[in-house]
């Protein structure tokens, strides 16, 4: 009988965030896939927890994810982790998930720390609707393409940038986006150091062109402004209206269709049709 695939998240920074649930899943499981295994392996010691540790990560995971699916397959049961955050989120995790789950292995996602969730609530800007686009592509073609098919984006953006990279990539993202554009850049979340900046991008390319770039940021970018409907001229839609008729539907449902399809108010609608009606008559 197969074994299992669990993903443990892991804190961002303060330890305290290790949830009972997910150290119970490094307890109970066979082995542990980490990406990095130092880094997992003081994880284990603050738990005082032995558990044998494979290597899996973005160099390896073509070799290392077969292998450990064949020991899953074998009745073992694997935590895979990350150095900081919830596995498979803007790591090679998701690849090995598709792995298992493409060979009839039961996958289970503990929930947990996740630096982009953290980053989104305590951002002040809208949280219903965003995008996660994770680490900006290092090709400056393949970079530029990204950015500009979030040009229109009205949701919030999400990105996750090196200290190193920063103030290139504060410079594309006010050159996309203008340098008005609210942000706020979410440094060492959870650390003894935690920073939460809010401000447009121009202020913060400003900021950080005269001090040095610290720790692991997660920038939250404001979406655009929805577009305004192009209006709509009566006679377009009053043809509208009278497709509908022909349809059978009555003058109020008609009305109603059209407004919603054309973005228009309903009463300014049903007027012009009325209007019309009653000079056809």
């Amino acid at each position: 009988m197969a074994g299992r695939l669990y993903l443990v998240p892991t804190p961002i920074g303060n330890l305290g965030d290790l949830s009972a649930r997910a150290a119970e899943a490094l307890a109970g499981a066979d082995f542990i896939a980490a990406e990095d295994t130092r880094v997992s392996l003081k994880l284990l010691n603050h738990l005082g927890l032995k558990k044998p540790l494979t290597s899996y990560h973005r160099h390896n995971c073509a070799d290392a994810g077969p292998a450990i699916l064949r020991r899953v397959l074998d009745g073992q049961t694997c935590a895979l982790v990350t150095d900081a955050g919830t596995p498979a989120v803007s790591d090679p995790g998701q690849e090995l998930v598709a792995l298992c789950v493409q060979n009839g292995v039961e996958v289970i996602s503990l929930p947990g720390p996740c630096a982009l969730i953290t980053a989104l609530t305590v951002s002040g800007l809208p949280t219903g609707r965003f995008t996660f686009e994770g680490f900006l592509p290092t090709n400056k073609k393949n970079r530029q393409a990204q950015l500009e098919s979030l040009l229109g984006e009205t949701r919030t953006m999400i990105f996750y940038e090196a200290p190193h990279k920063l103030r290139a990539t504060l410079e594309d993202l006010a050159a996309a986006f203008g340098p008005e554009r609210r942000a706020a850049l979410c440094r060492e979340l959870t650390k003894l150091h935690e920073e939460i900046y809010r401000a447009t991008l121009g202020q913060a390319l400003e900021r950080y062109d005269q001090q040095e770039p610290r720790g692991e940021f997660v920038l939250v970018v404001e979406g655009a402004a929805p577009a305004a409907p192009e209006e709509v001229s009566p006679e377009l839609a009053l043809a509208r209206v009278s497709r509908l008729r022909r349809q059978g539907l009555g003058l109020n449902q008609a009305v109603k269709a059209a407004a919603q399809e054309l973005r228009m108010p309903k009463n300014q609608l049903y007027s012009l049709a009325l209007e019309a009606e009653n000079q056809e008559e």
